[in-house]
């Protein structure tokens, strides 16, 4: 039996205050400050010193969701950011809810500065590039990512493995920020955690901040991608913040 318009319109409302829906993502304000520099002492790792074609030493790989696991491997790169190699995720899995993880083992921070260069080489149903914090487990954790089909920056919470978008600082309800991320290019993604405050950063300038207190507790960083996204990761940098 069809609904009736009322009855429709009634359901979608209903499903947008349960959180289905999302906004529009907003406009970057290319009036917003420039990054800051890097904190000094903050670890950088360029994949480098690793092996071609293994997976990346020091990284728990895992992946949120459904579908395969994610197939991350060192790579031989001309012009990589840090030289001649790279981190990739290279399975093409169709599966849309699927998260391909590589998370650093051996660091815990509350509060972070963490960002990574990374190439968004391939992808029909997603092209993207994520970065994690908080991370307590492959259904927990806070990201932010890049998105070079849709052309927007979004800073999620993973809670339970359900993936919400949270709502720009002073915005109302948005779907993250309208960003220009090039196909195939280098570009740096960069988020600063302090307390319930994240600040979003794409090619060194501020793009939004969101507040949320779901994860409170100190958690690991790491790298993130989406269904068939292939993309390359370089000099992913990260900084605790707890003392400071």
């Amino acid at each position: 039996m069809r609904a009736s318009r009322p009855v429709l319109l009634t359901l979608l409302l209903h499903g947008c205050l349960a959180g289905a829906c999302s906004g529009e993502p907003m406009k970057a304000d290319p009036n917003r400050p420039l990054a800051p520099p890097a904190p000094a002492g903050a670890r950088v790792i360029d994949f480098e010193g690793m092996a071609v074609g293994a997976p990346p030493e020091g990284f728990t790989l895992a992946r949120t969701g459904k579908g395969g696991p994610g197939r991350w491997e060192v790579v031989a790169v001309d012009g990589a950011p840090s030289g001649g190699k790279a981190l990739a995720q290279t399975s093409t899995d169709t599966t849309g809810y699927r998260f391909p993880l590589a998370v650093v083992e051996g660091f815990t921070a509350r509060d972070v500065d963490l960002a990574v260069r990374f190439r968004p080489v391939s992808g029909a149903v997603d092209r993207a590039a994520g970065l994690v914090w908080r991370y307590r487990d492959a259904n927990n954790y806070y990201i932010v990512r890049a998105n070079a089909l849709e052309d927007n920056v979004v800073l999620y919470k993973v809670e339970d493995g359900k993936r919400t978008d949270l709502d720009v600082k002073g915005a109302g309800r948005t779907y993250g920020v309208k960003a220009e991320v090039p196909k195939d290019a280098w570009s740096e993604l960069r988020v600063i955690a302090r307390g319930s405050l994240f600040t979003v950063y794409l090619n060194g300038q501020e793009l939004f901040q969101v507040e949320d207190g779901t994860f409170r507790e100190a958690g690991r960083v790491g790298l993130w991608t989406k269904a068939d996204s292939v993309t390359r990761f370089d000099d992913l940098r990260f900084a605790g913040l707890d003392g400071g």
